[in-house]
């Protein structure tokens, strides 16, 4: 039984994962924003099911500071950290302005660093932990009007691959989770662009992005869509995984892009070991036990 923190627990992939821990007996510290008004409903329902609650904004030193030490004072340390809160974005690149781009990679980067180090002179000190980071499989394949998110979920993908090799001396696992599409609240809240005059002037094509959405989420539709509580299950099977025996990438779809993805994913995994060997540095690839 494992003691887990996660963070953006009040819907989508993070509140599945909550449930799908606590229904395996793990103990789980889930956080979110709002905890005393919007997001009130879903803190008491977790609570219920046997979840601890605390208030966290990825987006604040202080709040993620605090947090993470009640999270470590409630359960007795930690051994877990799920970096799942995110946001995803709708529209042409060039019209997200700086303060856009900003929005997304406050959550979707700067959050999970906030949060990695908040956690991480404890798992040092106990020379054992696990990093498991939800990316996307948009975070080694561009898809067009996604650009800030592409972005971020790529530079999420080497922060993840650094703590990996940084840590593994420390006996601490660092791993990424790689979700294809999902029907979830999540498209719910997409940042969308806020230069009302540049997306003018692309003319026909600014619609192109919001007639893109609606194509793909066809795909949520009907019995054989894509079921989030796959997702959920993959992070529970990483969890219970043997220490050092964790891939460091798990795609999870079935719609394709998981498959195509995987052969590239391998591939990089190869170069790494190979170009790490030749450099005489391989065993920062294994973790100390």
């Amino acid at each position: 039984m494992a003691k887990i923190f996660i963070t953006g627990a009040s819907s989508g992939f993070g509140r599945l994962i909550t449930q799908t821990l606590l229904k395996d007996k793990h103990q789980v510290v889930a956080s979110m924003r709002n905890i005393g008004s919007k997001n009130s409903k879903a803190s008491s329902e977790l609570k219920t099911l046997g979840a601890h609650t605390v208030e966290m904004d990825v987006t604040d030193d202080d709040s993620v500071n605090k947090g993470m030490t009640k999270a470590i004072e409630l359960l007795g340390g930690i051994d877990v950290v799920i970096n799942n809160a995110g946001v995803g974005v709708i529209g042409l690149q060039e019209t997200f302005t700086a303060d856009d781009w900003k929005k997304v990679f406050e959550v979707n980067v700067f959050g999970v660093q906030r949060v990695n180090r908040a956690v991480l002179a404890h798992m040092r000190e106990k020379r054992s932990g696990l990093l498991v980071h939800i990316s996307s499989l948009l975070g080694r394949v561009v898809v067009p009007f996604y650009g800030p998110y592409n972005s971020s979920k790529f530079a999420l993908e080497a922060l993840a691959d650094n703590y990996r090799i940084e840590l593994s001396s420390f006996g601490i696992e660092s791993v990424l989770v790689e979700p294809g599409g999902y029907g979830t609240t999540f498209v719910d809240n997409l940042v969308r662009p806020s230069d009302a005059n540049r997306i003018k002037s692309y003319g026909e094509m600014a619609h192109a992005p919001e007639g893109f959405l609606k194509n793909f989420e066809k795909n949520f539709e009907g019995p054989s869509a894509p079921n989030p509580q796959w997702v959920a299950d993959a992070v529970l099977n990483l969890i219970k995984v043997p220490r050092g025996s964790r891939p460091f990438r798990t795609t999870v779809d079935r719609l394709g892009m998981g498959a195509a993805v995987e052969p590239y994913n391998k591939a990089a995994d190869d170069m790494q070991k190979g170009m790490y060997a030749a450099f005489g540095m391989a065993d920062v690839l294994q973790l100390k036990m």
